[in-house]
C-alpha cells in the first residue's frame, strides 16, 4: 500500500466547504447545530451573554475614583516640568496640568477615594470593587480603544465581541451574537474597534442604533415580499457557483440570509410600549434631555 498523505493545505483546501459548514452551525440554535461533523468545545459555556459597557469620553477616573494630590500640587504648570518626559502624541498638544474640579474624600469603612461628584454613590463605598491596577500606556486614543476592545494596540485583531460570538454562538438565529449598540458617536478608532479580525464576518459587531432607524441597510427597496424572496434565490443561486469554499463569501451570504430575518425581528425588539410606567421612569427612557433618554434606550436594549 502507497497511502497518500494529506498536508494541512491539502485538507484545508479540500474540505474547506465543510469547514465553513461547521463555523455557521455554531452559531445557529442548538436545535440547529446539532451535527455528528461538530466537535464539543473542550470547556463547557458557563456565560450565556457576555454585556460589555465602554463609554468613550466617559468621566475621568481623576474626577471620580482616583485621587491624584499631585495634581493639586502642579496644577496650572507644565506637564514635561512637572512630571519630567512624555511620550509625543500626534499632535503634541498637552496643554497645562488640571486638578480636578471635585473635591475626593475617604468614604465608608473601607476609606475608598470617591469625589463630590458621586454624592450617592459614595454612601456605597464598602459595596464598590475599584480596581486600579488596570493601566496602560497609549498616548493616543485610537490606539488606547483597540487595546480595550481586542487586547492589543495595533488595528486588525478580534474584538472581544467577535471571540464572545465565537465561543457563545448566538440565542436567537434571527439576531446577530454580536450586536454593539450605538448612541449616535463611532469611538475613536472607528468600526475596526468591532472587528472580526482574523475570525469570519459572521462575527463581526453589528451596530444597532437606539435611536432613528435601528439598523442600516436592513430594508431592502423592494417592497414586495416576493420580490424579496425572488431576489434573494438568484444571489444564493449565484453565489453558490462562486463560493468554493470562500469563508468570506459565505459569511456574506450569511449575514445577507440575516438581514432579511431582522427585519421582522428588530422592530419588535425596539418596541418599549410594553414597558411598565415605573421602568420608564427609572430608566430615564421619558427624560427631556436626550442624551438621558438615548443612554436609557441603550440600556433597556
Amino acid at each position: 500500500m502507497n497511502p497518500h498523505l494529506h498536508t494541512r493545505r491539502d485538507i484545508l483546501q479540500r474540505t474547506s466547504m465543510g469547514f465553513g459548514a461547521l463555523a455557521m452551525a455554531a452559531l445557529m440554535d442548538k436545535a440547529n447545530a446539532a451535527s455528528p461533523l461538530l466537535p464539543d468545545r473542550h470547556f463547557p459555556a458557563r456565560a450565556r451573554n457576555v454585556i460589555f459597557l465602554f463609554m468613550e469620553g466617559a468621566v475621568s477616573q481623576v474626577d471620580s475614583f482616583d485621587y491624584k494630590p499631585l495634581l493639586e500640587k502642579h496644577h496650572g504648570e507644565d506637564p514635561r516640568k512637572a512630571i519630567g518626559k512624555l511620550e509625543k502624541t500626534q499632535f503634541d498638544n498637552i496643554g497645562k496640568v488640571l486638578k480636578s474640579p471635585w473635591t475626593f474624600k475617604q468614604r465608608g469603612e473601607s476609606g475608598a477615594w470617591v469625589s463630590d461628584l458621586f454624592p450617592h454613590i459614595a454612601e456605597l463605598a464598602d459595596d464598590l470593587c475599584i480596581v486600579k491596577s488596570m493601566t496602560s500606556k497609549f498616548p493616543e486614543h485610537t490606539n488606547a480603544n483597540y487595546f480595550i476592545h481586542s487586547g492589543t494596540g495595533l488595528q486588525g485583531r478580534p474584538s472581544m465581541g467577535a471571540w464572545a460570538s465565537y465561543g457563545l454562538g448566538r440565542e436567537s438565529s434571527d439576531l446577530p451574537g454580536f450586536v454593539v449598540i450605538n448612541g449616535g458617536r463611532i469611538p475613536s478608532g472607528g468600526l475596526d474597534c468591532f472587528s472580526n479580525g482574523f475570525l469570519t464576518a459572521i462575527h463581526r459587531g453589528s451596530l444597532l442604533n437606539a435611536n432613528g432607524t435601528p439598523v442600516a441597510n436592513v430594508r431592502p427597496n423592494e417592497r414586495s415580499a416576493e420580490v424579496q424572496a425572488i431576489k434573494r434565490r438568484l444571489i444564493g443561486r449565484l453565489n453558490a457557483t462562486t463560493a468554493q469554499g470562500n469563508l468570506e463569501l459565505e459569511s456574506a451570504i450569511a449575514n445577507y440570509e440575516l438581514a432579511a430575518r431582522m427585519q421582522l425581528a428588530v422592530p419588535e425588539l425596539m418596541d418599549f410600549s410594553d414597558e411598565s410606567e415605573a421602568t420608564r421612569k427609572l430608566y430615564g427612557i421619558d427624560d427631556g434631555y436626550k442624551g438621558t433618554a438615548t443612554y436609557a434606550r441603550e440600556c433597556l436594549l
